[in-house]
């Protein structure tokens, strides 16, 4: 009866074991209630590009080879993604330091030494104690911390967290690098364009220019109005001299984001092509909390995860610490006898630390770990917000960007005809040169401002791509 009781007990406490070491101290992970729309309240658009449609590859839908070719460049050699790549290996080693820890440690241990006592000394040395002494010791030494409190299992849930969070980190960083990419292109694409029509604005009126001279020798034309045209084509210079500077400048930007080395910054030698304008809008009914997927998102999620999972390391300070330690192995004055019977050694031995006073360090490393979980919350619930925030704006721009375009292009169609029709009157003498350089200088702004809302339209797709975390997959 006796033995009966004592394996029941013994059952209770492997059973009472068992249940500690299922359970982990502090709070398990649960998602944040958040307020969100049902669906996107978006305009849809029989000519437009819906997001899920480009996936990973948004900036294909732009058809232009020459602006994949430097997406593709930037991706293999921008250093931001590199440091992000390294940062991911960093983390996926801390992961594997923290599930180490889950695990028993095991060293080897072998010391050879030779002592000789002194004659001098306080205590006397035994007469049939030779001065002079070897001692060679090996040994197998073994330390395993029992994890009934779950704090390894919860450092390794936020290891994984961090890990997770890291790899979301380095897909934010090539989203934004491929959008800057994409409208730092667009930028150079449309200084490109000014100056082409610029230039064709100087070419007219240097022609010009050459016929006033001949004007002037035959009397029917002042040099007043010569002298006034002259510094008309001075004033288109000087127009061609800024655009190839800030064209030169974007050229730079450009180069340093395709992680080009110095010697080819220098050279600033970027290929162009000619990109599309399309259209991208959010699909119908796709519900709004797929936004949740956007890398930032998943990333400052992540950081909540790992933090909420420290609150239980934390806490389990609050509870004993059993440690097993054990090595086996031999010692022995002569090194041929280490291996022999008489000379094996061994120890097995249990330890538990209960932490008794502290002055309240427990529970200030408790309270601190919970105030950095509760700054992650709100930082999350923030982010998701702007999430929303942005994807609204995109929707705007792009809307407004199409509409600038069409009716830029409305008024440089209409104004073409009007500097057509300005300029020969001018030859026939009906109107003035004023009359001309006005509706000149109107041509050549409406043409700009075209070219200028082209590529916002090409940016605005861009922003929408970026903000939606660069498309999606519905199924």
């Amino acid at each position: 009866m006796i033995k009966l009781k004592t394996k029941l007990n013994a059952a209770a406490i492997l059973f009472q074991a068992c249940l500690l070491a299922a359970c982990a101290a502090g709070p398990d992970y649960k998602s944040p209630d958040l307020v969100l729309p049902e669906t996107w309240a978006a305009v849809q658009d029989d000519g437009a590009i819906k997001a899920s449609a480009a996936e990973a590859q948004w900036w294909r839908l732009y058809a232009d080879a020459a602006l994949d070719t430097l997406e593709e460049e930037a991706l293999a050699h921008n250093s931001d993604i590199q440091v992000a790549a390294a940062r991911v290996l960093e983390v996926r080693a801390q992961l594997g330091i923290s599930g180490a820890d889950q695990y028993p440690t095991v060293s080897a241990h072998v010391m050879q030494s030779r002592t000789k006592s002194t004659l001098a000394g306080a205590a006397p040395r035994p007469a049939n104690l030779a001065r002079i002494q070897d001692l060679s010791h090996t040994s197998l030494d073994a330390s395993y911390e029992l994890d009934l409190w779950g704090k390894f299992r919860r450092a390794s849930e936020a290891a994984r967290a961090d890990l997770l969070a890291a790899e979301s980190a380095q897909e934010t960083v090539r989203l934004t690098l491929t959008t800057q990419v994409a409208q730092q292109y667009f930028a150079l694409v449309a200084l490109d364009a000014q100056e082409v029509a610029v230039r064709r604005l100087l070419e007219s009126r240097q022609e010009r220019i050459g016929i006033n001279r001949k004007q002037v020798e035959v009397g029917i034309l002042s040099e007043y109005d010569l002298h006034q045209a002259e510094a008309d084509v001075a004033a288109v210079q000087s127009q061609l001299v800024s655009i190839a500077l800030a064209r030169s400048k974007q050229e730079t930007a450009l180069t340093l984001l395709l992680g080009r080395s110095p010697r080819d910054v220098m050279a600033a030698g970027v290929q162009r092509g000619t990109p599309a304008l399309p259209l991208a809008t959010v699909p119908e009914g796709l519900p709004s909390d797929m936004l949740l997927r956007r890398p930032d998102l998943r990333d400052a999620e992540q950081r909540l995860v790992a933090l909420n999972a420290r609150i239980g390391v934390a806490r389990a300070q609050y509870f004993p610490s059993i440690s097993l330690t054990g090595y086996v192995g031999g010692e022995s004055v002569a090194f041929s006898d280490l291996f022999t019977g008489p000379a094996r050694i061994f120890q097995f031995a249990g330890n538990i630390a209960q932490p008794i006073f502290n002055a309240g360090r427990v529970g200030y490393m408790v309270d601190a770990a919970e105030a950095r979980r509760d700054q992650a919350l709100l930082l999350y619930k923030q982010a998701v917000a702007n999430a929303f925030g942005d994807v609204r704006n995109a929707l705007s721009a792009q809307d407004s960007a199409r509409q600038v375009l069409s009716f830029e292009s409305a008024r440089s169609t209409a104004l073409a005809s009007a500097y057509k029709q300005a300029e020969l009157r001018y030859q026939s003498g009906i109107a003035s040169r004023l009359e001309l350089l006005d509706v000149e200088r109107n041509y050549l702004q409406a043409q700009l401002n075209r070219l200028d809302a082209e590529r916002a339209q090409r940016s605005a797709v861009a922003d929408l791509f970026k903000a939606l975390g660069g498309g999606w997959k519905t199924q």
